[in-house]
């Protein structure tokens, strides 16, 4: 397996320009953690409303956030951008890409406590499918790439998540597992940190923490690199801790709403990534001597209703097993 170069590391993990399809406020959202206090505020404010900050010049926007011009710059500049000129064309070409695809203005505030059912309904159905949109605008499709190729050649696959993130791994590990690959998924950090303690150059592990601050997840993802894994992190904030454990870093794009911390459309971002990651893998697995997924289902077809045993793809794989 050709392991990723520390010196590929920042490519890897984005070099803090902002490209043409990334979101700044998905960019904004994402390095929250890792801002300044004052920082924070300025961030905040244009979270808060975009299309305000827009179109106020860079002193209405320090004198609303309390702080001064150079503050203001800070900011910009820890984003990546040259000046406050730049943030308000990135802000103005953020408005236009929500115009283009019709996102409704009424929707994607957030969810009242005494909101009818069918309002929640609109918000989740907004919230994921951007969720999905700015992941997918904003993901590194090199580092992608990279990660496919080291977990398709890797001579066993560690994966490290907890709660909610854990049931997205385990999806991952029984997917690995029917390509006939040796995966494993680690909730307890004893049995992670003992498992990434006999991984080598040959192996891959991979974290994966909304937040990038479950110490369960980025302790072993630590070791793993330690010991000359290929590391890959999968969180909501690329200057996290678990990026910073990473070679790779796979990012999501998820905001919070109300009611929802950490809710079922960070899952749905993660599951996104998780996806195109096995997808790949399963690319480089199959040859059509070699049908790994057909075995698999061929196996568990016996106990499926009667209409299971067809074979609708045609491909002797008859579906998915479970």
């Amino acid at each position: 397996m050709n392991e990723p170069t520390r010196s590929s590391q920042s490519k890897a993990r984005g070099s803090g320009d902002l490209s043409v399809a990334e979101s700044i406020t998905v960019r904004i959202r994402g390095l929250l953690p890792s801002l300044t206090p004052v920082e924070r505020r300025v961030a905040e404010e244009v979270l808060a409303d975009p299309g305000l900050a827009e179109q106020s010049t860079i002193s209405e926007l320090a004198r609303r956030c309390q702080t001064s011009l150079t503050s203001v710059t800070r900011f910009c500049r820890a984003l990546g951008l040259a000046g406050y000129p730049q943030l308000r064309l990135a802000l103005a070409a953020d408005a236009g890409h929500h115009r283009s695809r019709g996102w409704a203005q009424e929707i994607g505030g957030d969810i009242g406590p005494d909101d009818p059912i069918h309002r929640v309904l609109a918000e989740l159905l907004e919230a994921d499918g951007r969720a999905l949109e700015e992941t997918a605008s904003q993901l590194n499709v090199e580092a992608l790439e990279k990660a496919v190729s080291a977990m398709a050649g890797a001579r066993r696959l560690d994966i490290y998540a907890v709660s909610g993130s854990g049931t997205v791994g385990a999806e991952l590990h029984l997917r690995l597992h029917h390509l006939g690959f040796a995966s494993y998924i680690w909730s307890d950090v004893h049995d992670a940190l003992a498992s990434a303690a006999l991984l080598g150059g040959s192996d891959v592990a991979i974290g994966i923490s909304h937040s990038g601050e479950t110490n369960e997840v980025v302790e072993p993802l630590e070791l793993a690199r330690e010991r000359g894994a290929t590391a890959i992190a999968i969180t909501n904030f690329p200057r996290s801790p678990l990026a910073e454990a990473a070679d790779l870093v796979l990012a999501t794009a998820t905001r919070e709403l109300t009611f929802r911390s950490g809710g079922l459309a960070a899952r749905h971002a993660q599951m996104l990534v998780l996806d195109c990651l096995y997808i790949g893998v399963a690319q480089r697995a199959y040859t059509p001597r070699r049908n790994p997924r057909a075995a698999t289902t061929r196996a568990v077809q016996r106990h499926r209703s009667r209409s299971a045993h067809e074979d609708p793809a045609g491909d002797g794989s008859g579906g998915t097993p479970g």
